[in-house]
């Protein structure tokens, strides 16, 4: 026998017989060999103790390696199904999953886990840790497996899709499981991990399939690292807009009525409808038509879009409306526009010509994807699309960017960047098949950034099937990289509907078309905007701008009324805590709600025509006019909150 292992320098090391990942590691470096949790074999992860006997490109994964942090929370997802099943012998396990977001098991069983149990599981985890309990990497019969978990319908569903007569499988004293590309050797290393939370699953992920319940948990090999982790946790569930949401009332779903399906409560509707005036009236400004368009379009225009043959898994079943005609909740607002254009003879005299609306669209999302506002089956995108000449491109572009760039400045949103997205150049199935288009295209947005001096990253293969874009890059309060706003270039839509205008020449000439989302969709810019705020909205946003709290409802009631009709006539949003409840707790609560300004009324404001005034977040009283507070908060609300 005899064979080579190249490593990842390139050097190549001869052997004579076989040998294990864990005996190459030790062989290159002692310090390797201990460090080593796994190997990379071909690029297929493989345990310790996986045998090497022929030619192969092999890296040693470490303690140092993010794949080496994947092994070790696949490790401590199974110690947790060990410690689990041996608490509860009736316990059904089926999907499991490490990455870079921690670990989650998912379980079944008559009385769900709760969460007050986890402690308990976790407790038996760090004994076995400290035990340091071998894990047994073993090659099983599939039928062996088979009638092991006979009684669990997820691990026999799991199986069938096994296309091998021997599976990889993992033993810690007599539990038994599959599924796990490499686990490490022992439970030694498993010290700094934490069991997080638990939630519903459907089983893969359809809602026709039974709930699951899933375990959460994380796991490090440094304890440092997962304190900084629990703290960054912990600021995302005080930011996590569903939770806002439901502490501040905003919106709510509920799975019963319908997944996806957000609920919008007076106080979110109202954030909503302040966001949506904003936009339109900015936009009506720009000299964009608003429209309104149905949510329903024959299907025919989604097949001559393409949106039928790219996005169909996306989209939402067919109507059969019994006489031939088919129609399709809308995923895009771009057919619809395109009637308007088509719906009169366009002259060159009319472009560009800027359409915009409001638009209610429909995804056909699974059930274990949908999470609060940010990913929703209805939604209404802020959309537009506008017709322009070939020399008016660049200008219109232009204009667009310096339109998203003024409505950031007014949300306060700073932290940003512009990605001009192409095309994949190796794979162009996907996408408009005009090669000459393409170029064309991504020159002219490359060359409209070039020009306005604006700093960009590019990205092949993120372009939409119809033409490149430029997407503007936000992070969210959570740190992730999202697309907040994106321009487009598309000369693909209007070929294929058959567009023209009547040129200067009197001849039809084709016109481009630009689609351009400011803010998105409403549900995920909100969800975007409370997680910021963490649901301390400003002023201008804010749901209820002013909570007023008589001392005595009999005696300063009247008065209360007075001045939160002086604040309505201005069109301030102003409410009266007229609750039977002592006044510490209303100004507590006022604070809780997060209302930017509380005023408490008593005698000595009746008498003075004033109001004594706390801000949000302070506890700083401060007495004044009615008219001096109400000069305060219109300047508050006519500079969108900015401080200077």
């Amino acid at each position: 026998m005899s064979f080579s292992i190249t490593l990842p320098d390139g050097s190549k090391k001869d052997f004579d017989k076989e040998l294990t990942i864990a005996e190459l590691a030790h062989g290159i470096a002692t310090s390797l060999g201990k460090a080593a949790v796994a190997g990379k074999v071909d690029g297929q992860i493989k345990p310790l103790d996986f045998v090497l006997n022929g030619d192969h490109e092999v890296a040693i994964i470490t303690d140092k390696d993010e794949e080496g942090l994947d092994v070790l929370r696949a490790t401590a997802a199974f110690m947790f199904e060990a410690v689990a099943k041996k608490e509860y012998p009736e316990l059904h396990f089926g999907e499991h999953v490490a990455d870079d977001g921690g670990f989650y098991v998912d379980t079944d069983k008559k009385d769900q886990i709760k969460v007050s149990e986890l402690p308990k599981l976790e407790k038996a985890m760090q004994k076995m840790a400290k035990n340091g309990e071998k894990i047994e990497h073993v090659q099983m019969a599939k039928s062996e497996l088979e009638e092991m978990f006979k009684d669990d319908p997820y691990k026999s569903d799991l199986l069938k899709k096994i296309d091998a007569d021997t599976v990889d499988a993992y033993k810690l004293g007599d539990f038994v499981d599959f599924g796990f590309d490499a686990l490490m050797p022992n439970t030694g290393k498993i010290k700094h991990f934490k069991l997080l939370s638990v939630a519903g699953a459907y089983w893969m992920g359809k809602s026709s399939n039974p709930m699951l319940q899933r375990i959460f948990g994380t796991a490090f090999f440094k304890a440092a690292a997962l304190d900084e982790d629990l703290k960054r946790r912990a600021e995302i569930k005080e930011r996590d807009h569903r939770t806002i949401g439901r502490d501040l009332d905003l919106f709510f779903v509920d799975p019963k009525v319908g997944a996806g399906l957000p609920y919008w409560m007076p106080k979110g509707a109202t954030i909503r409808r302040v966001v949506e005036r904003y936009i339109i009236d900015r936009e009506v400004a720009d000299g964009y038509k608003h429209v309104y368009t149905p949510v329903l379009m024959n299907l025919d225009a989604y097949k001559t879009s393409g949106h039928w043959a790219h996005y169909r898994d996306d989209m939402f079943p067919p109507m059969d409306m019994g006489d031939g005609e088919m129609l399709e909740l809308r995923p895009m607002n771009c057919p619809s526009h395109i009637q308007i254009y088509k719906h009169h003879i366009r002259s060159y005299r009319d472009l560009p010509l800027r359409v915009a609306e409001l638009g209610m669209m429909h995804r056909y999302e699974k059930s274990g994807a949908l999470s609060g506002l940010q990913r929703v089956r209805e939604m209404t995108l802020n959309d537009g699309h506008t017709f322009v000449e070939l020399d008016q491109i660049q200008e219109e572009f232009a204009k667009v960017l310096r339109l998203i760039m003024d409505v950031y400045k007014d949300f306060d949103i700073t932290d940003y960047y512009f990605r001009l997205s192409y095309r994949d150049p190796k794979n162009t199935d996907k996408y408009f098949a005009n090669d000459e288009m393409w170029e064309r295209s991504q020159k002219m947005l490359k060359g409209a950034m070039d020009d306005l001096g604006l700093d960009y990253v590019e990205a092949e293969g993120e372009a939409a099937f119809y033409g490149p874009k430029l997407d503007i890059q936000t992070k969210t309060a959570l740190g992730n990289d999202e697309t907040m706003s994106t321009i487009q270039l598309d000369f693909m839509l209007p070929e294929r509907f058959g567009l023209t205008y009547v040129g200067k020449d009197g001849e039809e000439h084709r016109p481009v078309m630009i689609h351009r989302g400011i803010v998105g969709t409403m549900e995920r810019f909100i969800a975007y905007l409370t997680e910021i705020y963490k649901g301390a909205f400003p002023t201008w946003l804010a749901p209820v701008q002013v909570e007023i709290i008589p001392v005595n409802l009999d005696a300063h009631g009247e008065y209360a009324e007075k001045v939160r009709q002086e604040l309505a006539k201005r069109g301030f949003r102003a409410e009266i805590d007229d609750r039977n409840e002592k006044m510490g707790y209303k100004i507590r609560e006022s604070q809780t709600q997060k209302v930017p300004y509380t005023l408490v009324l008593g005698d000595e404001e009746m008498k003075s025509n004033g109001v004594n005034v706390r801000r949000y977040g302070t506890e700083e009283e401060i007495s004044k006019s009615l008219d001096d507070f109400i000069n305060e908060i219109d300047a508050d609300v006519k500079s969108y909150s900015r401080e200077n």
